[in-house]
């Protein structure tokens, strides 16, 4: 618990650490370059050199899409090439700009590929796969690289003989045969860290080690061109250090490798001149990571926008389209993007061409202030850059404002027109996907977490570090603060990097400090007296707001609400949430961020298919708890070979006296003392204690709320159920289901077949016979642990649940089975939730929420 506990700061702390000893080493491997050489390298490199980069650029990213088309023929989906390649090359623009410590590209294909109609499990094994084929095309040339090589390699100073390395890359080769020819049998599968994942045949693994390969050649080919004057025979060399440099930012954490990919290839390359290599991998930066990533959200931006100009009601009417759209988490980092930018900016030199135009029109404290405030707007937009991640709409507005504002900043301070253009196309993107941005949210009100602000940090300290690059020859003294100049540079970068890092230290402080949520119980206790739950929803678990022991919190519509409780440290919500869905969204990451203040967990239980990409959008972990059974009442009748059983239970329990009553809910206090007798005898024979929140307890004045249906046998009523009904009549159900020892043979069948067949003429469309836990959770070897697990309680604890019988109960009859989903922390959080939840459930709660319950009444 407690390693659990510290194992995020600690992770941190850590990426902090690697990023800055990046730097350090950065600034120890350039100590004898200057800021001019280092610039007139990088505007030396001729243009064919870059239009070589940038098409071997796009050559990768085609290889790359390959990844994922080899990935579902081993799966065995078929998935057209478009699907594919805009899942891949949205998932590689941004694990290559981000790394693994803030976000991921599997977010990226799981939102395209479940749109497509592609089962979780088969992502997570599609992501599983494309790792392999980078794994594989990795060892396969890096044995090339050293089987090749003309001559001795020498990586930072260490000397290795010809003989020796030809020997190590032809025993790597060698391996990787040997691998190929041991997998020549498909139908195998590998585990990997509690994962089973399908091991390809010998000719799958091949297409997979050639792809791979020309990936790899083609990324590290793009920055081989870059470098002026560097001859053929050092490609193997640098093609060794190229992907030593990208293992160590893999590892390292730091998103997308900054400082710390330069650091190592620097490092591995010393026989190549520094300014020309510096200048080189400068650009590579710009062309292999930047540019797919403005790219990827351009294509976004453009096919969404003409999404919602084409349907503008249907997409607003369904905020599950706009809710699983990737244009947030990319203008999110293109704004992160442009905000780096911006302190970067600040931390170079101006031009003095352009400042001598400057000089001619403003007055020096004019390009002093936009200095600053041109740095300043560039923290904001890299604090405001999670707030659009999240897709609220108030930092959609500020960060709208500050890009125009720093656009406007930039050319007052250097007549930068080229990053003020940068910024203004941001601003433009942002615009044309503003309906993307639907959750209300105050201006200030971005949610940063510890993860964005280790990005913040890191990218604050990457700008300093380039300052302190660029003036390295400069004397620094108390003096430099308070000198201000048209050649100044030097100064207006220490004043502009210490407000950004006061900013900063404010934005990280308040959000250490940040008060804890004050949860009003007795305000969220009861729902609003003009809120009809059974009116908002087409689904009976609405009327589980009824039963006085939960906490709403409602939408400021009021057509709208979520139903959850306490327990522990959890925060648990039963079901989806109730009404207009365009408000779903919002209500649960209002939740969240109560949750969030109070140090809670947030578990969110029996989710249907239909708030799927809201677990998602909020980071949780889903796991499979079990199917609903729905029966068409349109189709349902006895006459057909599959309902034999049934006509027979109903024809016996009919012989022996059974009659069928709907008892309305105003006649329902007349037959409360029979039906409390037969509660508490059947609670009593089964040994079992009321149970709560997932389901109702017998109370008279719950029971009072709903008609009853009853079964009686010479006017002696032997069984009951509360019927739950919609509205709309879209569905009806039962909650309490209890019955005498004595009664008639089939007595529930009875019952059950009886009110399908009332609620079908009463003009009901479903009939809601429950959840089954566990069931339709598969055993496969490419399952996951949990998956097995559940497997193994659903077949072997039939004494103890009933798990198995219970839904060959359903079964009979014939209805359409619902995923059910629970959705919370990763790891071990969703452990201790689900503790939580079981004794919640079980009635953990503390008794005055019992004796609170229905606070209101219908």
């Amino acid at each position: 618990m407690a390693l659990s506990r510290w194992q995020k700061p600690l992770g941190a702390i850590l990426t902090l650490i690697l990023g800055g000893l990046g730097l350090f080493a950065l600034h120890k491997l350039l100590g004898e370059i200057s800021f001019r050489e280092a610039r007139a390298a990088f505007h030396g490199i001729p243009a064919w050199r870059l239009g070589m980069a940038i098409g071997l650029t796009a050559l990768s990213y085609l290889f790359l899409t390959l990844y994922d088309v080899t990935a579902l023929r081993i799966v065995g989906r078929r998935v057209p090439y478009r699907t594919a390649g805009l899942a891949s090359f949205t998932s590689y623009a941004l694990s290559h700009n981000l790394g693994l410590g803030l976000l991921t590209g599997g977010t990226a294909r799981y939102r395209i590929y479940s749109s497509g109609g592609v089962s979780g499990a088969d992502v997570a094994r599609i992501i599983g796969l494309a790792g392999m084929t980078f794994w594989l095309g990795l060892v396969v040339m890096t044995g090339v690289a050293l089987a090749v090589t003309p001559g001795a390699i020498a990586l930072g100073g260490l000397q290795l003989p010809v003989p020796m390395v030809r020997g190590f890359g032809f025993a790597v080769l060698a391996a990787v045969a040997a691998a190929l020819f041991a997998a020549r049998h498909s139908g195998r599968a590998v585990s990997v860290a509690g994962w089973t994942l399908p091991l390809p045949s010998a000719r799958q693994a091949l297409v997979q080690i050639v792809v791979a390969c020309c990936d790899m050649a083609a990324a590290s080919a793009a920055l081989f061109v870059l470098v002026p004057g560097i001859g053929a025979s050092l490609f193997p060399v640098l093609f060794l250090a190229y992907v030593l440099a990208v293992v160590v930012s893999l590892i390292s954490h730091v998103p997308g490798g900054i400082g710390v990919f330069e650091a190592v290839i620097l490092a591995l390359l010393p026989q190549v001149a520094r300014p020309e290599l510096l200048g080189a991998l400068i650009a590579y930066r710009v062309i292999y990571y930047l540019l797919p990533l403005v790219i990827a959200a351009a294509v976004l931006a453009i096919q969404e926008h003409r999404q919602w100009r084409g349907s503008v009601g249907s997409i607003l009417g369904h905020s599950q389209v706009v809710a699983t759209s990737l244009s947030p988490i990319l203008l999110s980092m293109l704004t992160f993007g442009g905000g780096a930018m911006l302190l970067v900016s600040g931390a170079l030199p101006g031009l003095h061409d352009r400042l001598r135009i400057l000089r001619r029109v403003l007055p020096l404290p004019f390009t002093e202030a936009s200095h600053i405030a041109a740095s300043l707007s560039g923290t904001a937009l890299l604090l405001l850059a999670p707030g659009l991640y999240q897709r609220q709409d108030g930092a959609f507005h500020l960060a709208r404002i500050i890009l125009l504002a720093g656009a406007a900043f930039s050319l007052l301070k250097g007549l930068d027109y080229e990053e003020a253009s940068v910024l203004l196309v941001i601003a433009g993107l942002l615009q044309w996907t503003r309906a993307a941005f639907y959750r209300r949210s105050s201006l200030t009100s971005a949610g940063l977490s510890r993860d964005w602000l280790v990005a913040v940090a890191l990218a604050l300290g990457l700008s300093f570090w380039i300052g302190l690059f660029a003036y390295k020859h400069v004397a620094y003294q108390s003096e430099l603060w308070w000198d201000f100049a048209w050649r100044g540079n030097a100064p207006r970068f220490l004043r502009a990097s210490f407000a950004s890092s006061v900013l900063l230290t404010a934005a990280a402080l308040h959000w250490l400090f940040r008060t804890r949520e004050i949860v009003d119980e007795a305000a969220l206790r009861a729902l609003p007296e003009a809120i009809d739950p059974m009116a908002l929803s087409d689904r009976t678990y609405a009327a589980l707001a009824y039963c006085g022991d939960k906490r709403f919190l409602v939408s400021s519509a009021g057509d709208a609400f979520v139903m959850y409780q306490v327990q522990g440290q959890s925060w648990i919500v039963m079901g989806d949430p109730v009404g207009n869905r365009e408000q779903w969204s919002e209500l649960l990451w209002r939740l969240r961020d109560m949750c969030d203040r109070s140090q809670g967990r947030l578990l969110l239980y029996q989710l249907s298919d239909r708030a799927l990409p809201l677990a998602i959008d909020l980071g949780l972990q889903l796991i499979k708890y079990g199917e609903d059974a729905r029966v068409d009442l349109d189709r349902f009748n006895l006459d057909c070979p599959e309902a034999r059983s049934l006509r027979y239970s109903e024809r016996r329990a009919r012989r022996e006296g059974a009659t069928f009553e709907i008892v309305p809910a105003s006649q329902v206090p007349s037959i409360m003392a029979d039906l409390e007798a037969i509660s508490k005898a059947w609670l009593q024979a089964k040994g079992h204690t009321e149970k709560a929140f997932s389901i109702g307890a017998f109370d008279p004045r719950y029971m009072s709320m709903f008609d009853c249906a009853v079964v009686r046998q010479e006017g002696r009523i032997v069984a009951f159920a509360n019927v739950w009904k919609t509205d709309d009549r879209e569905e009806l159900s039962v909650d309490l289901m209890r019955h005498a020892d004595e009664m008639p043979y089939g007595t529930m069948d009875f019952l059950f077949i009886h009110l399908m067949l009332w609620g079908r003429e009463n003009g009901y469309r479903w009939f809601n016979l429950g959840l089954a836990p566990l069931s339709g959770i598969e055993a496969r070897r490419l399952a996951p642990v949990w998956a097995r697990l559940g497997h193994l309680l659903y077949k072997h604890g039939e004494a103890q649940y009933g798990f198995e019988g219970l839904r060959a109960y359903k079964e009979k009859f014939l209805p359409c089975w619902e995923s059910s989903y629970i959705a919370g922390p990763p790891g071990i959080g969703l452990v201790r939730a689900l503790f939580d939840l079981q004794a919640l459930v079980g009635g953990g709660r503390d008794s005055a929420a019992r004796k609170a319950r229905l606070s209101r009444v219908a």
